[in-house]
């Protein structure tokens, strides 16, 4: 268990990184909590440490590289160096589903900058300290469409596809340093901004919300955040050491490789 350890993990507003954030404070975990919106930092504060765990919360805005900085900084001033680190924090397709042939250029970057950059500049600010300590933690949010493709999503696919890369080429730089780096791959989860995406293709298909949703997996519904959150947990405990450059799918077998 990562009992004591210093974790940040990013987009804990709601969703899966607020999932992951709970679980891990309630593993022991000291959780340093990042999204843009206070209120629901706040919000996940006070759902970890009203059942008596330790929270911080740092909103701001990670694609801007001073904010970034600054919330590695205030993380290593309140309790020191950052052990684990969750790269949650993430764009979906929902924001702006298109055809390859009408995609907004614009969407496409700030995709890449959230989904890619932000997690590429974190793993570069926090790996000196781990590797200094011979102890750390890298656990990517993925998806399981670094694998397969979704429609009309292809920043997304693309970004996904990137950070498993990205995990892999880190995992295999420090793997002697007692570091490991690892990427969580979901499946559909039912959380707001996948909500819009089943809007969408219920435009796109005339399907019903629970036609689609039963759709989701061959369980016959969407995963829950909290289905995600364990996995977490689990690679960020000295448990783990064994499991290197790894996408792990918690998606109820609709990938099974």
């Amino acid at each position: 268990m990562p009992k004591g350890k210093i974790v940040l993990v990013t987009g804990a507003g709601r969703g899966i990184g607020q999932a992951m954030a709970i679980h891990l404070a309630a593993a022991g975990a000291k959780v340093a909590l990042s999204a843009r919106s206070e209120a629901q930092l706040n919000e996940t504060a006070e759902k970890i440490t009203g059942a008596g765990g330790t929270a911080l919360v740092i909103p701001g805005d990670l694609t801007d590289r001073a904010q970034l900085a600054a919330t590695v900084e205030k993380v290593e001033a309140e309790w020191g160096p950052i052990e684990v680190l969750v790269n949650n924090a993430g764009v979906g397709s929902s924001s702006s589903p298109r055809p390859i042939t009408e995609f907004d250029d614009d969407f496409w970057d700030f995709t890449f900058d959230l989904n890619v950059t932000v997690p590429y500049l974190l793993c570069k600010r926090v790996l000196p300290s781990m590797i200094e300590k011979k102890w750390g933690r890298i656990i990517n949010i993925s998806s399981i469409n670094a694998k397969v493709p979704a429609l009309h999503g292809c920043a997304y696919v693309a970004s996904k596809h990137a950070i498993a890369g990205l995990t892999k080429a880190i995992a295999k730089e420090v793997a002697d340093q007692g570091i490991t780096a690892n990427a969580i791959c979901p499946g559909v989860t039912a959380t707001e901004m996948n909500d819009k995406r089943i809007d969408y293709d219920i435009e796109r298909t005339g399907m019903s919300f629970a036609e689609i949703e039963a759709q989701a997996s061959p369980l016959g519904r969407r995963l829950t955040t909290d289905e995600m959150a364990p996995l977490a947990v689990f690679l960020a405990s000295d448990g783990s050491a064994g499991i290197n450059g790894q996408l792990l799918n918690v998606c109820g077998g609709t990938v099974m490789c």
